[in-house]
């Protein structure tokens, strides 16, 4: 696949020297790491204050409850990883079954929850859309944030391989958060009620981001 076709630049739309500078560089590499944990503790300090609240489950639920922040806390593990190998190629960073669930599972959250908060959003534009002081962060602030998660989520697959194990765990965790989320009505604090339209998309979006994982990645040798 040439470096012309679109196809190749969807699953690579990167140039290499970008994430070899980006994430081989300590300095900027460090700075991705600020920016991740700051977003995570950001998202962690939302979850606190929303009803329900963090503090009304169980410790246990909370990667499960905290969608964004679980997304980004995965993200920040998966990045990570790259600083024991500092001044090497980014794209050849090692791999094996954990990295390879790690890396997948970071991809499969960013994708599904950068993309479910513009559609959870938009979904009742009535609600959230405006210019309002208030509206300005609760929509467009917290719209474009989700959408840097798939701006990093693309950058993974440069450094990280998959598996077939690896997606079929990820699928399943999905499926479990989905099951959390709308079975037991935890799912991310709206301002409206999640019907089942919000809850069929959800589920479609964790089918798309593992299928997106598959084609994305390159698969682990054995």
């Amino acid at each position: 696949m040439s470096d012309g076709d679109p196809a190749a630049r969807l699953r690579r739309p990167y140039p290499e020297r970008w994430v070899e500078y980006y994430l081989g560089s300590p300095a900027s590499l460090g700075w991705l790491l600020v920016v991740d944990g700051a977003a995570f503790l950001l998202g962690v300090s939302f979850y606190v204050h929303s009803e329900p609240s963090l503090s009304d489950l169980s410790s246990l639920a909370y990667p499960l409850f905290g969608d964004s922040p679980t997304a980004l806390a995965l993200a920040t593990l998966s990045v990570a990883t790259l600083l024991p190998r500092l001044g090497d190629p980014v794209t050849e960073a090692s791999s094996n079954r954990l990295l390879e669930l790690l890396h997948t599972l970071a991809f499969v959250w960013l994708v599904k929850y950068g993309l479910w908060t513009a559609v959870a959003l938009n979904l009742r534009p009535d609600l959230y859309v405006g210019f309002a002081p208030a509206l300005l962060w609760e929509y467009w602030g917290i719209l474009v944030t989700h959408l840097f998660f798939l701006l990093q989520a693309a950058a993974i697959p440069y450094y990280g391989k998959t598996s077939r194990e690896a997606l079929a765990v990820a699928l399943a965790l999905l499926l479990v958060n989905d099951i959390f989320d709308y079975g037991l009505g935890l799912y991310p604090p709206l301002r409206y009620e999640a019907g089942p339209l919000l809850a069929g998309i959800t589920v479609a979006l964790s089918f798309f981001a593992v299928g997106y994982a598959a084609w994305a990645f390159d698969r682990a040798e054995r």
